[in-house]
């Protein structure tokens, strides 16, 4: 007879079991990731921001440009920055600089996914990328859809 406390168990075993395939997939992606990976202030003003392009879909893209809208420290949107991280080759990652002129890092509170403009594989047409795309910050600011 099985009782809740085997039932936990053998839940657990069967979870468990299942974890590593789990995360196996999650690694391989199919997808691409865009990661704020650091910000340093431009001597006189404004402020370098770092971007990690991380593409695991099956394409290269010819075109992937980027309308973001800059946050400041109170929640208020400061400025729309258009930014062109093409070309990204299939299965790599690519670190692209964009400045954001006249706003200190430390007064940018948060970035703000606001349209993916273009979006062109390698001999394709134009797609709506946005679905496919994860976003990640390691700074002081989150980047967000």
């Amino acid at each position: 007879m099985l009782t809740f406390k085997s039932l936990t168990g053998a839940a657990l075993i069967g979870l468990a079991t299942c974890l590593p395939a789990l995360a196996q997939d999650s690694e391989s992606g199919d997808g691409l990731t865009v990661e704020l990976n650091k910000f340093e202030q431009i001597e006189g003003g404004g402020c370098r921001s770092y971007f990690l392009f991380r593409n695991d879909t099956d394409n290269s893209f010819e075109g992937f440009e980027m309308s973001l809208a800059i946050l400041d420290g109170q929640g208020v949107i400061d400025r729309l920055l258009s930014i062109d991280a093409a070309p990204l080759p299939v299965s790599r990652t690519t670190l692209k600089l964009f400045e954001i002129p006249e706003i200190a890092c430390t007064d940018i509170s948060e970035i703000l996914l606001h349209e993916i403009t273009s979006c062109r594989p390698q001999n394709g047409e134009e797609t709506d990328c946005f679905p496919m795309v994860t976003l990640a910050s390691k700074t002081s600011a989150s980047l967000v859809k």
